[in-house]
This record gives C-alpha cells, structure tokens and sequence, in this order.
C-alpha cells in the first residue's frame, strides 16, 4: 500500500498544503489545500474520500476538485465521515450559496456525490482495503483513520487532543505507521489544550500510552508552520531522554509534503 503526502501542514504558506492523503491513488483522506496539487486524471481517479472533521483545513479541495473531475466521471465519488461532518458540509458548504449541492447535481438519482455516515470503532472495506474508523478529541465531531497495508496499519490520529480511548484501540493492532498531529509549540500549549490539539509535552504524556512491545515509526503532522522548526526541537528535546518503558528514543520524523509511505 502506498500512501502518498500531498498535504500535512496545520495552515498555509509557501510549500505547505493542508491534510491530505491518498492511498493507492483510489482513496483520499481528508481533503485539505494538498489535494489541489494532483492533476486531472488523478484526480478523476479518485472514488473515496474519507473526511476526520469538518475544519476548513482538511474540507477546502474538496469542492474545488469535485467541480474540476466530476463531469469526467461516471460514478459519484463517495465521502465518507460522520454524521455531524455531513451534517456541516451539507448546511455551510454544498448549500447552494457557498458552493453547489452535489449530491443533486445534475440529478438526485444520478449525483456528483454520495455521501456514507461512518461511526467509530466501524470497519469498512473500501476499493479492497480495509480502514477502520478510530476516536478522536477534537472541538467538533472528529475521527481518525487505520488502514490496513501488508506490512500492519498505517494509524493516523487525525486532529486530536488527549485521546486514552485512541491508544486502547490502536495498542491492539499490529502499526507499521503511525502518524499523528502536534499543532502547537509548547509556548502556546494553553491553547493547544482548550483547541484540542497536542503540543510536544502533551505528546509526550500520549506516547507514554504507547505499547513499546510495538515500537513504529512515528510522523508528526499538522505542525504550525511558523513553529515547526521549534515544534520538532522541542520533540526531539523530549524524545532524546528515553521514555518509560523504551529501550530507546521513538522513531520520530517530521512529515513534509511529498512523502510517499509504502505500508
């Protein structure tokens, strides 16, 4: 399986996209500013998109590439997410004032869209591949993702504050990949708790909930990118002295726009 970064950054700015990735070029999840990089034919390829939540940073292609490939293709795309997310994108998005309603263009029986409510703890089988719906703790209605490759499950945390119910599940399953959000320096670690978001020393505090019998590669994403540089020297401050239970520091990387992850 191979999971391809079109976008990982927590704003905008030169070099840097929004969420957004996709699995063997059939399957996106979350569909931030990355996803505006694929090319037409990618993007007509694409059948699936799997959204965590509702924030603008990981909607905003989503409309715009809809607009761009669905007259080119003969099946709706299917979103799916939770009910709240449909809920939100329905009210405020395909609302025929801020963008067009999709799912009745150019006819109900026969839209550019369809959209399917996930639950957490659920596990579908989509284009082949399974993914199971993961919790999260976010300031609105959130998941995450595992999708199962040949090597074990990527694991993405979506957007997320402190989750003990993610590290319950996610401790139960074979990660080769695990791949998880620190929006905030811990400067601004206030406002990482009252956004729910994680800052370095929070993350800290998460991965200690880890299995070390299970060690995986770890990628940070979502960073601020004016403290990403500072965000990642503060990880791997933490990261230097070995947590309880390690035999040695994570495996931590910064994840950049342009990766490919083979799983």
């Amino acid at each position: 399986m191979k999971v391809r970064v079109l976008g990982c950054s927590g704003a905008i700015a030169r070099d840097c996209r929004t969420t957004s990735f996709l699995i063997d070029g059939r399957i996106l999840i979350d569909a931030g500013t990355g996803a505006g990089d694929l090319t037409l034919d990618e993007m007509q390829a694409i059948d699936h998109v799997l959204l965590t939540h509702s924030h603008l940073d990981h909607i905003a292609a989503l409309p715009l590439m809809l607009d761009a490939v669905s007259s080119r293709r003969l099946q709706p795309v299917q979103v799916h997410a939770l009910p709240e997310t449909i809920a939100a994108l329905q009210a405020h998005v395909f609302n025929n004032i801020i963008w067009p309603d999709f799912s009745r263009i150019p006819s109900s029986a026969a839209p550019f869209v369809r959209y399917s409510a996930v639950a957490v703890g659920q596990l579908l089988r989509i284009a082949g591949v399974a993914i199971e719906v993961l919790p999260a703790e976010h300031t609105v209605p959130a998941v995450g993702y595992a999708v199962q490759g040949e090597a074990g499950w990527w694991v993405y945390s979506g957007d997320t504050g402190r989750n003990p119910a993610f590290w319950r599940r996610v401790n139960q399953i074979p990660m080769a990949v695990l791949v998880i959000e620190t929006a905030f320096s811990n400067r601004e670690s206030a406002l990482a708790e009252r956004a729910l978001h994680l800052a370095p020393h929070i993350l800290a505090q998460e991965l200690a909930q880890l299995n070390p019998a299970r060690p995986c590669p770890i990628y940070i994403t979502h960073t601020k990118p004016s403290e990403t540089a500072l965000i990642m020297e503060e990880i791997r401050r933490f990261d230097a002295c070995t947590p309880h239970g390690f035999d040695a520091p994570h495996d931590i990387r910064w994840l950049q726009a342009g990766d490919v992850l083979s799983i």
